[in-house]
């Protein structure tokens, strides 16, 4: 197996967990405490690290756990990002500022959306969505087979669409 540097392998992941807490914490202090704490746990387990997989499904599962018991502790669920921490999409100098506000509050829906979706979904569908991960990465970091991780993107896409064309049809 490949020698395991933090430095080199686990430091650089630092902006993946960040944004994996902030999405699960919807608080960017809390976000960042757990990945303060995330990368001391990573330390303190460093004589295992030969024995593990891959390091980043390791790290981004104890990010996970982290998030989710800090959120359950603080009571935390029903909060959003607030709206000025979204990007947007599109900062192209083309788009009028119609088109742009309208694009906005899209981003901002499917967003609130996510943000409602039951916790395995929101996460899986982050991981995928966002983050790029493949079904088995997934599976790795959410202690679930693909089967399932396949499952609740379905259900979880399905929500949105559902709720977005209800939104779009009769607003909000």
């Amino acid at each position: 197996m490949k020698k395991i540097s933090f430095q080199n392998d686990i430091l650089p992941l630092k902006n993946e967990l960040y944004r994996l807490a902030l999405r699960i914490t919807l608080n960017h202090a809390e976000a960042e405490d757990v990945v303060q704490e995330t990368m001391i746990k990573v330390w303190n387990r460093r004589e295992q690290w030969e024995q593990i997989k891959s390091i980043e499904a390791f790290c981004l599962t104890i990010c996970r756990n982290q998030a989710l018991d800090k959120t359950r502790r603080m009571g935390r669920q029903d909060e959003s990002l607030n709206e000025e921490s979204h990007e947007t999409a599109d900062h192209s100098y083309t788009s009028n500022p119609e088109e742009h506000a309208m694009q906005q509050d899209r981003i901002l829906l499917i967003r609130r959306l996510m943000d409602n979706l039951p916790e395995k979904q929101r996460i899986v569908m982050l991981l995928r969505e966002t983050e790029g991960k493949s079904y088995k990465e997934i599976a790795e970091v959410m202690g679930i087979t693909e089967e399932q991780v396949k499952v609740n993107l379905f259900r979880a896409r399905q929500t949105i669409k559902q709720k977005y064309i209800e939104a779009d049809r009769y607003g909000l």
